[in-house]
């Protein structure tokens, strides 16, 4: 990961700007990639990037999850016992902490821990206001099962499932993953209308 600081911010806080960021889950692990590409509103926090990340790669938020940048850690800090070394994510703002060109980690679910690259490819102020809004503009690929076990886990599900295509063993598992599951699918309006119900409702915080 890049670790060196920001050398200037993009705009004020409150100008409106619009982020394009690059998603990739475990890019140097998994091949043919698992990626995303959003197009965020800069003023938001990092509590909601993570429901947008959520949404667009299509988890269902069912374990902790922190973020990684330059050697600082943001979660969510709900107690006092907190690690005093974790920042809370919710007062946290992608134009205070994101700079174009660099690349951070999101870490969801510590058993599996599925690590997605989030690389900035830009940041540019616009002339609307995005209001806190989030577009999937491309992406490929599902995203595994949820307590898939990791890697590992998600390799021998996938080899299973080409072995013996339409088997017991390979119809027991997409019944427990839920009925189908085919890899190489993605969704884009299915994805984007997740995260449109998501700001319809108000949900994820600002």
């Amino acid at each position: 990961m890049v670790a060196a600081a920001p050398k200037k911010q993009r705009s004020s806080l409150s100008t409106p700007c619009l982020y394009t960021l690059k998603i990739e889950l475990h890019p140097d692990q998994i091949q043919p990639p698992i990626w995303r590409r959003l197009e965020v509103d800069g003023r938001i926090s990092l509590a909601r990037l993570h429901h947008f990340i959520q949404a667009a790669m299509g988890w269902t938020d069912a374990h902790l999850h922190e973020f990684v940048i330059r050697g600082q850690r943001y979660a969510p800090v709900l107690t006092d016992a907190a690690d005093p070394a974790c920042k809370d994510e919710r007062k946290s703002k992608l134009n205070q902490l994101f700079v174009a060109a660099e690349q951070y980690l999101y870490r969801y679910d510590d058993g599996d821990n599925w690590e997605h690259r989030i690389s900035v490819e830009s940041c540019e102020q616009t002339d609307y206001d995005p209001a806190g809004e989030a577009r999937i503009v491309d992406g490929a690929r599902a995203c595994p099962p949820e307590d898939i076990g990791g890697i590992p886990g998600y390799q021998d599900f996938i080899e299973k499932l080409l072995a013996a295509p339409g088997s017991a063993e390979s119809r027991a598992l997409l019944l427990w993953a839920g009925g189908e599951f085919n890899p190489e699918m993605f969704d884009r309006r299915a994805a984007n209308a997740a995260l449109q119900r998501m700001q319809w409702n108000r949900w994820g915080g600002k």
